[in-house]
């Protein structure tokens, strides 16, 4: 279940990524679409560090001992 969040997330945030890019290309900087793009990704990026944050919490995720 959280692996398939992780991916999940990941591929949102690698899209959104290369969305900003083709924003960046098309409207040669003169749009917002680069920047809300961005920022989409900044915040799914956030949630997804707070995710695997809580999820290690709970015990959703194991820890690594040496």
């Amino acid at each position: 279940m959280v692996k398939m969040l992780v991916v999940v997330m990941l591929l949102a945030i690698v899209g959104s990524l290369f969305s900003g890019l083709f924003f960046l290309y098309r409207d040669r900087g003169e749009g917002t679409r680069t920047a809300r793009a961005l920022s989409i990704r900044i915040g799914l990026s956030l949630i997804l560090f707070i995710a695997l944050l809580l999820s290690y919490r709970f015990g959703l995720v194991p820890g690594y001992s040496q």
